[in-house]
């Protein structure tokens, strides 16, 4: 037996919003919606899943963490886009090249991956 994945799920005083601001600024995709107006619905890029729900789940300003290939690649991608960027990609003392986002319901995510490998 082997774990295969996790999906975080994520408050969201509105989900289509997050769900525009995840496809739009921070260029997830394939988004899907459960109910209309939606409570629940989530987005992915590549192997990594997001969801949202509408208040019931989690609380605002959840901190999470998501591993790219190249952190300075993917701030390339949504520096013009509207994200509301908290910082530009920095090397940290931990072996980690990180920035941070924002999402509307104040969830900040960090953007990084590992400097061992460079």
């Amino acid at each position: 037996m082997k774990f295969l994945k996790a999906v975080p799920i994520l408050y969201s005083s509105d989900v289509a919003k997050s769900i525009a601001y995840f496809t739009e600024q921070l260029k997830f995709d394939n988004k899907w919606e459960w109910e209309d107006p939606p409570t629940f619905g989530g987005v992915h890029r590549d192997d990594v899943e997001l969801f949202f729900c509408k208040t019931d789940q989690g609380n605002p300003g959840t901190w999470l963490a998501l591993m790219v290939d190249n952190v300075d690649a993917y701030y390339d991608l949504i520096k013009d886009s509207g994200a509301k960027i908290l910082s530009k990609p920095d090397s940290k003392e931990w072996n980690m090249r990180e920035m941070l986002v924002e999402c509307p319901d104040g969830h900040i995510i960090r953007f990084g991956h590992n400097t061992d490998c460079d």
